[in-house]
């Protein structure tokens, strides 16, 4: 009886999966095809798996260059994230009191805050600063990755007794040794959760490489593609090849991580 009674749900769930996976399945398949072959019949598998759709959107999107540019920008972004929200998150646990609360509730609005709102404002005052460039971008992906990644290490930091800081520190360690050889690889699944969602947010991120960005030759994936796409829109062979090796990095990334992220999340939101 239990079993019949999910039986509607697990149709739905699996409805609800084929739906999101849709795009996808377009996308894939029809990247090995022809033109002719797209505008034939486009939910129908390729009469042949050919890769000459790849190779050459490989060749006209420069894709090694391009997936440099990306994987520099978000290495470094994700790693500053990782290193001043964990620290910052440890002194807003540890240190309890009206300021700290107040200053941890103004991270959280944080989240709230459209980037939309800020991004005329804020590139004015880095354009005016001399840093619409890389440094730049990885600055302002600190600033507004921030606010989840402290949100998350708090919620795991609640969780971890003080009585460790308090017998570290008895042993002679300064609150640094305290933090980076005691508490912050007890902090593993949150960072993984944290880096591989903060991966995802930025290495797909378009609007903000395309107000900073300015220079050729520096653009990150989803800025390249976008120019790409908008030559080839007629082209929708070489267009779906182009966008389905701009994903496959963060797909693969994923499915490597996926157990650490469900981890992460559930220790991370619940206190």
């Amino acid at each position: 009886m239990r079993r019949t009674s999910k039986l509607p749900i697990e149709v739905l769930g699996l409805i609800l999966g084929l739906l999101w996976l849709s795009p996808f399945y377009l996308m894939i398949v029809n990247s090995f095809k022809s033109k002719r072959e797209i505008f034939a019949d486009t939910l129908k598998l390729p009469e042949a798996f050919n890769l000459d759709n790849y190779i050459e959107a490989f060749t006209r999107l420069d894709f090694l260059k391009t997936f440099m540019n990306s994987l520099i920008i978000t290495v470094a972004s994700v790693a500053i994230i990782i290193v001043f929200s964990s620290m910052a998150a440890y002194a807003l646990s540890r240190n309890k009191s009206k300021i700290s609360t107040v200053i941890f509730f103004l991270f959280v609005a944080a989240m709230l805050i459209p980037f939309q709102s800020v991004m005329i404002p804020l590139v004015t005052i880095f354009g005016k600063l001399d840093m619409l460039n890389r440094s730049g971008l990885v600055f302002m992906y600190l600033g507004f990755g921030a606010s989840l990644s402290i949100f998350l290490y708090h919620g795991t930091l609640n969780n971890i007794p003080k009585s460790l800081d308090e017998a570290a520190t008895i042993d002679g360690a300064n609150k640094f040794q305290v933090f980076w050889y005691i508490i912050f690889p007890m902090l593993k699944p949150i960072t993984v959760t944290v880096g591989i969602l903060n991966t995802i947010w930025i290495w797909n991120d378009y609007l903000l490489p395309s107000l900073v960005i300015n220079q050729d030759g520096m653009e990150t994936i989803p800025l390249k593609m976008f120019f790409f796409f908008g030559e080839y829109t007629k082209q929708w062979h070489l267009a779906l090849a182009g966008l389905s090796l701009g994903i496959i990095p963060v797909i693969i990334a994923y499915f490597f991580a996926q157990k650490q992220i469900i981890k992460g999340i559930s220790e991370g939101a619940v206190k």
